[in-house]
């Protein structure tokens, strides 16, 4: 095994784990779609400015428009939805429950566009890691209120639908094209779909404070160009189902970060349920001895 193999998965949990940080700073400050086309959109402005610079390679009218649907679904309908439930009360014990869904839902949608085959040691590695991220949430249900609602419940699962959906449509459409250019596209599209729900249905308030700031940069950089290449890479060289798994990591490292940042409450039943989802994920990631190679891309067919 290449030591990347092992490297890139876990930079790209423990990136995407501070994603969450960086909205608890961010959310009180800023709407969520104002703040998310700011976020897009600079991110945007970074990768036009460093493509001349890299020589990254041309995509293609076809690849462009591919990517740009991409970035709508991964970046602007699930970020949003996610945000905008956070905003209007949803608490984040079943923000994160919601979430978790996601690597079953990326596994079934793979199954179903890309052909991809899953034995059922993966099936049961994905079903105990979602066990270990309710487990790890667990201590959070207690918050639930009067924040769960139709509409914000509605609005993160939409999100984890979208996210699962642009997945699915980056490896069928564009997994072999260039990483940047592909990713210049996706915050193209992600940027105008934000922009467009913000002027629609928000006020534009935002305040610019040091933490809204920090938030800012922290997410344009480490999570807009640092984990969403990351995670790039890993579509183009495995299946998704598999990558999609990863995610279930999240929870418990967003949780040691809480704890560390914020003195949040982390108990002994919540390092069970990580040590449950790192077993469950180690399952579902895992390969069969007589592969002897990445499974190639159905797309490509």
């Amino acid at each position: 095994m290449k030591p990347s193999a092992r490297v890139i998965p876990a930079i790209f949990v423990i990136l995407w784990a501070t994603g969450f940080i960086g909205a608890r700073y961010a959310m009180p400050w800023a709407e969520p779609f104002t703040f998310l086309w700011i976020r897009f959109g600079l991110t945007f402005c970074i990768l036009l400015a460093i493509i001349p610079i890299i020589r990254a390679k041309s995509i293609g009218a076809r690849n462009a428009m591919h990517a740009v649907i991409a970035g709508v679904l991964m970046h602007a309908v699930y970020l949003g939805g996610v945000f905008w439930s956070v905003r209007h009360g949803l608490p984040a014990g079943l923000v994160g429950l919601i979430v978790g869904l996601q690597p079953m839902l990326t596994a079934i949608m793979a199954f179903f566009f890309l052909g991809e085959r899953m034995t059922g040691r993966h099936w049961i590695g994905l079903l105990v890691g979602l066990a270990g991220v309710g487990i790890v949430l667990s201590p959070k249900f207690g918050a639930i209120g009067g924040g769960v609602t139709a509409a914000t419940v509605s609005a993160a699962t939409l999100g984890v639908i979208a996210m699962s959906a642009g997945t699915v449509w980056q490896k069928r459409f564009v997994a072999h094209a260039d990483l940047i250019t592909v990713t210049l596209f996706q915050y193209a599209g992600g940027s105008l779909a934000t922009f467009g729900v913000a002027m629609l249905f928000e006020n534009g308030d935002i305040t610019f404070n040091g933490e809204l700031l920090f938030a800012l940069a922290w997410l344009v950089f480490v999570l807009s160009l640092g984990a969403i290449l990351l995670l790039m890479i890993l579509i183009r060289e495995g299946e998704v189902a598999r990558v999609a798994s990863l995610f279930y990591l999240v929870p418990g490292v967003t949780a040691l970060l809480a704890w560390l940042l914020f003195g949040e409450t982390l108990n002994v039943v919540q390092l069970a349920g990580m040590a449950i989802t790192t077993f469950g994920v180690a399952l579902a990631t895992g390969r069969a001895k007589s592969q002897a190679s990445p499974a190639t891309s159905r797309a490509s067919r």
